[in-house]
């Protein structure tokens, strides 16, 4: 019981240790310029891009592609610029944190 409780502890605090570092890498890579986690700001709240994508198939890829390159009319008029500072292996890392967000 008590190593089971250890374990759980420690994993738990290495998810919690995860996400600060994605934030922390949104935050370097100049995704909070645009973006929040619960608010909209010029782009979506990423808990409004987890929402909307939440089970959809390849997502993850296409987001991928779309901070690294860019994009535009899914949100508004507003275009979402190319990020060529992010590359494939943060893009994915970011995506993947964005995409967990409830």
């Amino acid at each position: 019981m008590k190593r089971s409780l250890m374990v759980l502890t420690a994993m738990a605090a290495m998810a919690s240790g995860s996400a600060f570092a994605q934030a922390d890498l949104a935050k370097a890579k100049n995704c909070m310029a645009c973006h929040a986690v619960a608010n909209k700001l010029v782009g979506p709240a990423y808990k409004d891009v987890a929402a909307k994508y939440a089970g959809q198939k390849g997502a993850e890829d296409k987001l991928v592609q779309k901070v690294m390159k860019g994009g535009a009319g899914v949100w508004g008029p507003v275009p979402m610029p190319a990020n060529p500072q992010v590359n494939e292996e943060e893009a994915r890392s970011l995506v993947k944190w964005v995409l967990s967000q409830k």
